[in-house]
């Protein structure tokens, strides 16, 4: 999958850390299908039930926090400015705490794919995964 790279860390950080969550909702999300896909004999309800448990905002704060020992000072810092930036859209299904911390690891996700990281986007999504199961 091609994608059009943010050119500098500079631009990247212009951009409203709510939009790094968007496009980390969606990457962290396939990276999660495919795996299913990939290592399972689902059906796609059962894919769908096992998906939610790694997506739901409470799993992704859990993640998010057994996480954050492995997190670079700059990346702790991407999930704290995620974390705290204003968001008018009130969780239906989950705890406010547990929402904020799942966008936050939304954001780190998403800010490492806008940035073109690759290597570490993928040892993050890997770690989600191992995380997310225990």
């Amino acid at each position: 999958m091609e994608q059009e790279m943010i050119k500098s860390e500079m631009e990247l950080n212009t951009i409203s850390p709510l939009v790094w969550a968007y496009v980390g909702d969606s990457v962290y999300e396939l990276y999660i299908r495919t795996h299913l896909v990939n290592t399972t004999k689902l059906r796609p309800h059962r894919l769908h039930i096992e998906t939610i448990e790694y997506v739901r905002a409470k799993a992704q704060s859990n993640i998010l926090n057994k996480l954050k020992n492995q997190l670079t000072e700059s990346e702790m810092e991407i999930v704290r400015r995620t974390r705290n930036t204003e968001n008018h859209h009130l969780p239906k299904n989950a705890e406010i705490e547990d929402y904020k911390y799942a966008t936050a690891l939304e954001g780190l996700i998403g800010y490492l794919y806008l940035n073109g990281n690759q290597t570490r986007l993928q040892e993050i999504l890997k770690l989600c995964l191992e995380l997310g199961k225990k």
